[in-house]
């Protein structure tokens, strides 16, 4: 079981990095929560279970470990307000699916938003990942 209090002390420190390195505190953030599975079918329940939830989700990735073995990876991610209380009741709603998944929480993370940009780095849509692809290329994230 996890330490919500851990959980919402990190949060907290993140937040305060960011906003001390002069992010934006109004703009909207991707809040990616980092997940970890030894076993892909696991992982990919647990993700469309997330999706069901309304979280997008990144491409799985194999990572091999030190000892040989593989480790898939991948991101829930949503887009808010850089907001402790919204980023925890976020882990209070995903953690136990990731527990009941056997899968590792490994935190979360967003990226630094300049107030002074001109323009949305994710494009004039503002989504972060594209609706429609093409087969012959990879998909991108914004």
């Amino acid at each position: 079981m996890y330490d919500f209090n851990a959980l919402r002390t990190e949060t907290d420190e993140i937040i305060a990095s960011l906003l001390a390195d002069g992010s934006d505190p109004d703009a909207l953030y991707i809040i990616e929560h980092h997940v970890a599975h030894r076993d892909f079918d696991k992982l990919e329940k647990l993700v469309v279970d997330a999706y069901k939830l309304g979280y997008e989700i990144s491409d799985a990735e194999e990572v091999e470990e030190e000892n040989g073995k593989l480790l898939f990876v991948c991101d829930i991610v949503s887009e808010l307000k850089l907001d402790a209380e919204l980023i925890t009741a976020q882990q209070k709603e995903l953690l136990p699916l990731i527990e009941k998944a056997g899968a590792e929480y490994e935190g979360w993370g967003t990226y630094f938003e300049d107030p002074n940009g001109e323009e949305d780095e994710y494009g004039e849509d503002g989504q972060f990942f594209d609706d429609e692809f093409d087969e012959d290329e990879p998909t991108s994230r914004h």
